[in-house]
């Protein structure tokens, strides 16, 4: 699959998945639940791949492809 986006919705894009990874980093710590605990570790990293897979495009591009 191809995603093609424009820089502004690239930065968009980022600062949301930024701020969604940040909170659950907070609620991984405060899980107590061992399963859970693992389940959200889990989509953690791969939310994080996604970030610096985003990051990786050029800034200056007018358009972004992510495959």
């Amino acid at each position: 699959m191809e995603l093609i986006i424009a820089a502004d919705e690239r930065e968009l894009l980022l600062e949301l998945l930024e701020e969604r990874h940040r909170e659950m980093l907070r609620e991984i710590s405060r899980s107590r639940h061992y399963e859970f605990k693992q389940a959200l570790r889990k989509n953690e990293h791969t939310l994080e791949s996604v970030i610096i897979r985003l990051r990786s495009l050029r800034p200056e591009s007018p358009v972004g492809r992510v495959a």
